[in-house]
């Protein structure tokens, strides 16, 4: 997936915020209004929406002589992908997301383990506190599921 620059990621911002009274997609002419900052040409605004929907970011929709556009999947979408192709530069995957999973916050740390046991259909809140990864709690019990290396790394590596 390909890095936005700042004009593409302003105008995604409009197509992922909405503009109000909008539900099915917005025109070029709506995305401008919403850049009203920046005082942008319509063809400006128009050459990025092509673009955008050149590399798969958005889905435009004819309605009459206009273009509608959305986005084509969420931000949140968008920002995983990023961070999956991160993962990809080279080097190890594995010391990447130790590393990365020894920099969140107890809450961010809290919310990866509960995304991970709903991945392992596993139910019940995440452990909490400082001692809930080296109390064989959580989610480093779960014997026999492949993903129990990756549930305890992130464990092991977000204990502080």
């Amino acid at each position: 997936m390909t890095r936005l620059g700042d004009l593409e990621r302003a105008v995604m911002d409009v197509l992922w915020d909405g503009v109000p009274g909008t539900s099915d997609g917005v025109t070029v002419r709506e995305v401008a209004e919403a850049l009203d900052g920046r005082e942008l040409a319509y063809t400006t605004v128009m050459t990025v929406l092509d673009r955008l929907a050149g590399k798969g970011m958005v889905q435009r929709e004819r309605e009459g002589r206009a273009w509608r556009y959305r986005a084509a999947a969420s931000r949140e979408a968008h920002i995983a992908q990023l961070m999956l192709d991160a993962l990809d530069l080279g080097g190890s995957r594995d010391a990447a997301l130790v590393r990365f999973a020894r920099s969140v916050t107890g809450t961010e740390a809290e919310v990866l383990r509960a995304a991970l046991g709903a991945e392992a259909g596993l139910t019940g809140p995440a452990p909490a506190g400082p001692d809930a990864g080296s109390t064989g709690a959580g989610l480093t019990d779960r014997v026999g599921d492949p993903r129990a290396g990756r549930a305890r790394a992130v464990d092991e590596a977000t204990d502080r």
